[in-house]
């Protein structure tokens, strides 16, 4: 799909979304759906007085957890998936963690450090991590021994093969991990975010629905869809120049 054609689709789902919202508050009538229209006033008015900084905390939040995710789980994921040794000591150790419900460890995490945003962005990190070291992981492990001979014939060290073999082959999946995550990523800030803190989307949007503001809480949340819609548009785009033979 072109680029052109990729934003019109993105228009779309946002056309198509917004007539959605419409006949549900058409048919329901009730105070709690507003129509989308006054939210979008409403959002027009107070987004730079009251919600733009608390969409800047939770975007903050989320890029500094994908970073983290990133700096350690894609070495890590490549050293299991080309070393059989790696693999052997570590796929115990992940296979164990892995399916432990992140949202049961938040009280753990806020106990060893503390209410403040370290713990928060733990919480990102250990939601993608893992997704990210299997997918790196497997998409090495999936590439053909025969792959690497014209590289070993020639000479080639680790890094070479790295650059050359390793990183490109475990990029696809490496991004459709960190898709699936994301969503849940994003799930799990926002209930961290009610937490020992004033500042965040998830703040915001538990204190509007407090004052029974409905237009602000509806407000709060489609700056958090936006957010994610924002994330997952970056991905798209970074796939296509760092995975451009996907699209030929």
């Amino acid at each position: 799909m072109t680029e052109k054609g990729q934003k019109f689709w993105y228009l779309y789902g946002i056309v198509s979304f917004l007539l959605l919202w419409y006949a549900v508050y058409y048919w329901i009538k009730l105070p709690i759906i507003p129509s989308p229209c006054s939210v979008l006033m409403n959002l027009y008015h107070i987004f730079f007085t009251k919600i733009a900084i608390h969409g800047f905390y939770s975007l903050w939040r989320i890029v500094a957890g994908v970073f983290l995710s990133v700096i350690i789980g894609v070495p890590i994921g490549l050293c299991m998936g080309y070393f059989v040794r790696w693999n052997l000591i570590l796929s115990p150790l992940i296979y164990l963690t892995y399916p432990i419900p992140k949202i049961a460890l938040l009280p753990i995490v806020m106990l060893l450090f503390g209410l403040d945003e370290l713990s928060k962005i733990l919480m990102i990190t250990l939601i993608i991590i893992f997704q990210v070291i299997v997918a790196v992981r497997d998409g090495v492990k999936s590439i053909p021994r025969e792959t690497y001979y014209p590289l070993y014939s020639l000479g080639a060290d680790f890094i070479n093969i790295l650059w050359e073999i390793l990183i490109p082959a475990s990029l696809p999946k490496f991004f459709t991990a960190l898709r699936i995550a994301m969503a849940t990523a994003i799930s799990v800030l926002f209930f961290t975010e009610t937490f020992g803190t004033q500042y965040g989307m998830g703040y915001f949007i538990m204190d509007a629905w407090m004052r029974v503001n409905y237009l602000e809480m509806y407000s709060g949340i489609v700056v958090l869809s936006t957010i994610g819609l924002m994330i997952f548009g970056v991905m798209d785009y970074l796939e296509k120049k760092m995975c451009h033979w996907q699209y030929k």
